[in-house]
């Protein structure tokens, strides 16, 4: 074979070898997905379902990053299942996703409330700095991987209001035989001060406020509140954010279909759900001041601060009801342990920034 001949089939191969290798590649790259995402809220709910920073925007973000490789298609609640069988439809592989709050599935692990919010635990930036820099996400994928599902923050309401109230809070005796409507663990925290709780959806609170069949009832804070009519039903409005000083929303994705994705689509969603979580929570301050504004001016609400020895005594029981509930399970202790180690340390730091800066503008 002549030297010319040989390096022109040589060439040949090669470019071909190039070719049969990189072919993979590009077909990976190039290869398109369909998911579907179902979600714990109802249709049209502002935050929970549509609107800035929301699932409904999430899935848009997606595939407008992704230039369509990624589509995902938005069920609200009830459109192709109920309100909280999200959990089990993902980990059944019927749906690639779902878009709830992890203390729904406390039933199941009462450590991923933890993922949620903590009453006395940690506030918007606290549980982001936890979450992201602290080992919390670690943790949550730790958990859930066993389980088939791996999950990632999608959004943030910041601190949630204490709740309506058909009659005021003057002290700790006021709770006996209260019935209220809250869920999570401060409902663990309320049942030790003699509270009947109740769990009820979103849409169910004002007829069960307005009747009596509950005396009070907690859901999120001004502009939610105001949207579902509270303010007609009760005119008693409490703070301190004890029982969610943060409250975050789930992205719940099959591992089996997150390990599918290519890792530039893996960081797509990543990306997409962690602007989604800073986008909700500007979204929801930037509408609450004018919400609670126009309760107060507009509608006889009374806005107050619990008393501080009410606040005082709920803090006594949170501790001690979630080092009980630590101790009977290692997975919810190794979570609890991580947990109350870095809001001791972010504490220590929030007390010498923040709150001497809040305490300024008195």
């Amino acid at each position: 074979m002549k030297r010319r001949d040989f390096l022109k089939a040589a060439g040949v191969t090669s470019a071909s070898t190039a070719a049969v290798v990189a072919a993979p590649a590009i077909a990976r790259a190039q290869s398109s997905f369909s998911f579907k995402m179902t979600n714990a809220y109802p249709p049209g709910a502002p935050f929970y379902t549509v609107g800035p920073g929301s699932p409904t925007d999430f899935c848009k973000k997606v595939e407008t990053m992704s230039g369509g490789r990624l589509k995902i298609q938005h069920f609200a609640a009830g459109e192709l299942i109920p309100a909280l069988e999200g959990f089990d439809a993902v980990q059944a592989g019927t749906v690639e996703m779902n878009a709830a709050n992890a203390y729904f599935w406390a039933g199941k692990l009462f450590a991923a409330q933890y993922f949620t919010t903590v009453p006395f635990g940690l506030n918007f930036s606290g549980v982001n700095a936890w979450l992201y820099h602290g080992g919390g996400l670690e943790l949550w994928h730790e958990l859930y991987k066993p389980l088939g599902l791996i999950a990632f923050p999608m959004g943030n309401t910041g601190l949630q209001m204490t709740g309506w109230f058909r009659n005021p809070i003057k002290s700790v005796d006021d709770f006996k035989g209260l019935k209220m409507r809250i869920p999570g663990l401060a409902g663990k925290v309320y049942k030790e001060l003699g509270v009947d709780v109740k769990l009820l959806p979103g849409g169910e609170i004002f007829p069960a406020l307005e009747r009596g069949v509950i005396d009070a009832a907690e859901f999120v804070g001004p502009f939610q509140d105001r949207r579902l009519g509270l303010q007609n039903a009760a005119k008693y409005y409490y703070t301190t954010g004890w029982h969610e000083p943060s409250n975050v929303t789930e992205l719940l994705i099959s591992l089996k279909a997150w390990e599918s994705l290519p890792p530039d689509l893996q960081q797509i969603v990543k990306t997409a759900a962690m602007a989604c979580n800073l986008e909700s929570y500007a979204w929801s301050e930037a509408n609450n001041a004018d919400a609670l504004e126009d309760l107060v001016k507009n509608h006889g609400v009374k806005a107050d601060v619990l008393p501080p020895d009410v606040v005082t005594k709920l803090r006594e029981i949170t501790f001690k009801v979630l080092d009980e509930e630590a101790a009977k399970d290692p997975r919810t202790k190794k979570v609890h342990d991580a947990f109350m180690a870095f809001r001791a340390k972010h504490r220590s730091w929030s007390n010498l920034s923040e709150k001497p800066y809040h305490d300024s503008l008195e």
